[in-house]
């Protein structure tokens, strides 16, 4: 089987490639990797939806960016919930580093909670849990995060029995 590598740098402007670059050691990762396989067939598990995308509903109050334009390595480090079957109509998105405009225009292409929805009907997932999570994805070494945002998300997820998580990163 041909190896395919992956440049997740391709779309970064040069000066930005190079200055991300200097904060990736040199050498290959030689730490274990945490997997948890999965208990039960994906036709039966409860998936939950997570995006770095920085969604909001318009009742909830928007990720804060204009700290980050004042401090650049500093983000935001909340998070929000977004019940299923929200829709563009009712999110408004809030990040300096992707076009928020196409999310406004279709949830579907950071959040796919229809496509989900969709799945569940067919069967092809077991359910699409109750709520979804959004959050500021600019988080540089910053260990509050974990705290303040993902401890919490990780606690809701438990209590609607999820199963396994589906990270669209923005």
């Amino acid at each position: 089987m041909e190896q395919k590598i992956v440049d997740g740098f391709r779309f970064l402007p040069p000066g930005l490639k190079a200055w991300v670059k200097t904060f990736i050691p040199d050498e290959a990762y030689k730490g274990t990797i945490p997997w948890i396989p999965m208990k039960k067939p994906l036709s039966q598990a409860t998936l939950a939806l997570v995006t770095s995308a920085g969604i909001s509903l318009k009742t909830d109050p928007p990720f804060d960016m204009e700290k980050e334009k004042r401090e650049p390595l500093w983000g935001d480090r909340s998070y929000r919930k977004i019940p299923r079957g929200t829709t563009e109509k009712e999110i408004d998105c809030n990040h300096l580093h992707i076009n928020t405009n196409l999310v406004k225009q279709d949830i579907n292409v950071i959040l796919p909670l229809t496509r989900m929805a969709e799945f569940e009907e067919e069967k092809i997932i077991g359910r699409l849990a109750p709520t979804a999570y959004s959050f500021y994805g600019f988080q540089w070494q910053n260990t509050d995060f974990l705290k303040e945002a993902i401890e919490p998300i990780s606690k809701h997820m438990r209590a609607e029995e999820v199963d396994a998580v589906l990270l669209t990163p923005a």
